[in-house]
């Protein structure tokens, strides 16, 4: 069965936190402690994105990938988060975990830069978590390098470091 790419409404967020959250426990869990992930709940996770979107929806787009009508993953874009007027920032990219390795985050990603390149950025950011070996690979693949930015932020209790990368749009 193919997957359907488009435009998530209200009614996806909650629905988009709970795969969220399933996402973050099977991408993480092999290096992050198992109540580092435990929090938030995928209902928490579920109003986190309904009351992201409310202070975000004007500048701020998200994607929704659905197999035979099921949420299996989702993109957000937005503004680059250093204030780059040039650069759009890939917030994210999270699937199912049954659908790794099906095609969906590839199909993903070319629909974020594809909407990030008509909204008139010329360059494409993303914070990744470096111990995230998979998900740089995935995005080395396609085009992206290390900017050679760091930064720490907490998931639940563990400190975790992120690394900046970007590619040409």
């Amino acid at each position: 069965m193919t997957v359907s790419l488009r435009r998530a409404t209200a009614d996806d967020l909650r629905a988009v936190g709970a795969l969220h959250q399933r996402s973050r426990v099977a991408a993480y869990s092999s290096f992050l402690p198992a109540q580092a992930l435990a929090d938030p709940t995928p209902e928490v996770m579920g109003q986190y994105w309904v009351d992201r979107w409310g202070w975000e929806r004007d500048d701020h787009l998200m994607t929704v990938a659905e197999r035979e009508d099921r949420l299996v993953g989702f993109s957000y874009v937005g503004p680059d988060d250093e204030g780059d007027p040039s650069t759009g920032l890939l917030h994210a990219i999270h699937l199912d975990p049954a659908e790794r390795g099906r095609g969906v985050g590839r199909e993903l990603m070319v629909d974020a830069l594809t909407t990030m390149r008509e909204r008139g950025w010329r360059r494409a950011a993303l914070w990744v978590l470096a111990e995230n070996d998979h998900a740089r690979r995935f995005y080395e693949r396609g085009g992206w390098s290390t900017a050679g930015v760091r930064r720490e932020d907490r998931i639940g209790s563990a400190l975790t470091v992120q690394l900046r990368y970007t590619r040409p749009l």
